[in-house]
């Protein structure tokens, strides 16, 4: 018989390797800050690279980089090379370790006034307070586009959202990527509306693709996390220098439930979808309605855009209702099954009145010169039964 030689304090203390005999079937959560070398020899070669392994989980985890894998394998499938990605604890972090990978100071960003209000005080407070100056521009002006790009040789990266948040304004990714490759700009997309179950910048040429993974891919509210993805590989090594330092890393904890999210994402994209359709025709024919965000619409002045270069047209929409600000409060608290919360993307109806919370901080001039007015409401809609959605929103309406 072997004597077991530690006392029972070192046992209970210490940690019995784990060797697995069979793969598991769910993805396991490694809920662990470091990882334990076998020699001094293998962590030398960990951290210089000569031998792939994971030593610290802010450097990376197996659970959060499977889930990386796992969306740049949703935004790449169809193209010769999967895109390199990296999680974050949030979509913002995400922005910004890019935006930190790519700009200096005296750089420029060119850029659409109807982002989500977050980007927007990042760009102009935090960038702006480093020497990043940003231009607020109509990006489907090509010409105009055009001109800024001349006038303004310092104009390093082109950021947008296509549908933006929360106006739906698409941008033609086709075309403006031409464009900047043209200039040798670089471009990077917020794609966390449409996810890649409906659209695919990387097959228009785009350089970095960006998630807020807290909305529709994790689908379900009970994380917050963020992924970058890139093809550029100019970026990459100062990229991962960025989040290794700057600690803007994702966890496992929200990396795994955000995995249990993605299992369901096509046929809860579906349902978004048609949902989303319904309620938007329903509030195009209400008379209490001034009009209506939809691209799935054919009013959507960016409808065509949509149809070119989505495969579907979404779960979000946003409706300007007849009256002042005082209607727009009056209908939210009238809500009986609809939620009122400052975030989007989940199973549930979720309805946010974006001058007043999202966009509160942004230039009242710039939010009501691209749509974003006292008296709009935006509604990311949920897959619960589209009549009780509809029912909801006709008695708030009154």
């Amino acid at each position: 018989m072997v004597m077991n030689k530690k006392s029972i304090n070192s046992i209970c203390v210490g940690e019995l390797r784990h060797e697995p005999t069979t793969q598991p079937h769910q993805l396991p959560l490694y809920a662990t800050s470091s990882f334990a070398m076998k020699t001094v020899e293998e962590g030398i070669d960990i951290f210089t690279g000569k031998k792939d392994g994971h030593v610290y989980s802010r450097y990376g985890n197996p659970t959060v980089d499977i889930v990386a894998q796992k969306i740049a394998m949703l935004e790449g499938y169809d193209l010769e090379n999967v895109p390199y990605a990296y999680m974050t604890s949030s979509g913002m972090s995400a922005i910004s370790s890019m935006g930190l990978a790519c700009l200096e100071s005296g750089d420029q960003i060119l850029t659409q006034g109807n982002l989500y209000g977050g980007t927007t005080e990042l760009f102009n407070k935090i960038f702006g307070s480093m020497g990043v100056e940003t231009i607020f521009t109509d990006l489907n002006d090509l010409e105009n586009v055009e001109q800024l790009l001349k006038d303004n040789p310092r104009i390093k990266l082109l950021y947008f959202e296509t549908p933006a948040n929360p106006t739906l304004a698409c941008v033609d990714l086709k075309e403006i990527t031409d464009l900047a490759r043209a200039y040798n700009k670089v471009t990077a997309i917020d794609n966390t509306f449409p996810t890649p179950y409906l659209q695919r910048p990387f097959n228009f040429g785009i350089d970095f693709v960006i998630h807020s993974t807290t909305k529709f891919l994790n689908g379900h509210g009970n994380s917050i996390s963020g992924i970058v993805l890139g093809q550029n590989e100019k970026y990459q090594k100062k990229l991962w220098e960025v989040i290794k330092l700057a600690g803007t890393n994702g966890n496992p904890w929200d990396s795994w439930l955000l995995n249990n999210g993605l299992k369901t994402l096509s046929v809860r994209m579906d349902r978004h979808c048609d949902n989303a359709m319904k309620l938007a025709q329903f509030l195009e024919a209400h008379e209490g309605v001034n009009y209506v965000n939809y691209i799935g619409l054919e009013s959507h002045p960016h409808h065509a855009i949509a149809q070119r270069q989505m495969s579907g047209f979404g779960g979000m929409l946003s409706f300007d209702i007849k009256g002042d600000d005082s209607e727009a409060m009056q209908f939210m608290n009238r809500l009986k099954l609809a939620t009122m919360a400052p975030t989007l993307g989940d199973v549930d109806t979720l309805v946010l009145h974006p001058a007043t919370s999202s966009h509160l901080n942004v230039d009242k001039d710039l939010r009501e010169e691209n749509g974003i007015t006292d008296t709009l409401i935006r509604i990311s809609v949920g897959i619960e039964d589209v009549k009780d959605i509809i029912e909801d929103v006709r008695q708030a309406l009154g």
